[in-house]
């Protein structure tokens, strides 16, 4: 069972649009934030480290998935829960759920990778094997 980690975020005035409401890409980005936040908290280095480290540039997203329920606005404080649903050989899902207090205001799935430069084309990066020992970090 992964970990569950929480992200909580200040909302303001310039996330919402004219009405007040939360613009809904804020939340993919405060669920980005909250991506790496939780590898940081699991106690896994920053990708700056790993990269000099391991050469693990970091977890770039390739597919995400949101389902909106309830709006948020300004001033208010939200919590991004996240875990890891599941974890593959080169990729790993990850949830998040966005509260207020008790309200779940949407829901989110990404697909993400580890990746390295490739040796082959160093412009170019590719996934490699999930690494056994981030994994168990955040078991």
């Amino acid at each position: 069972m992964s970990k569950t980690q929480i992200h909580r975020v200040t909302v303001h005035f310039g996330d919402c649009d004219p009405a007040g409401i939360v613009f809904f890409p804020n939340f993919s980005r405060w669920m980005d934030e909250s991506s790496l936040m939780y590898f940081m908290a699991c106690g896994v280095p920053p990708w700056r480290e790993l990269v000099k480290s391991r050469g693990i540039v970091g977890t770039p997203l390739l597919e995400i998935h949101t389902r909106f329920m309830k709006p948020a606005t300004y001033g208010e404080t939200i919590e991004v829960h996240t875990s890891v649903e599941a974890w593959r050989a080169k990729t790993f899902t990850h949830r998040h759920v966005v509260r207020r207090g008790d309200d779940v205001l949407c829901e989110g799935t990404e697909v993400r990778a580890f990746v390295v430069r490739d040796p082959a084309d160093p412009d170019r990066i590719k996934a490699i094997p999930i690494p056994e020992d981030i994994k168990a970090l955040c078991s």
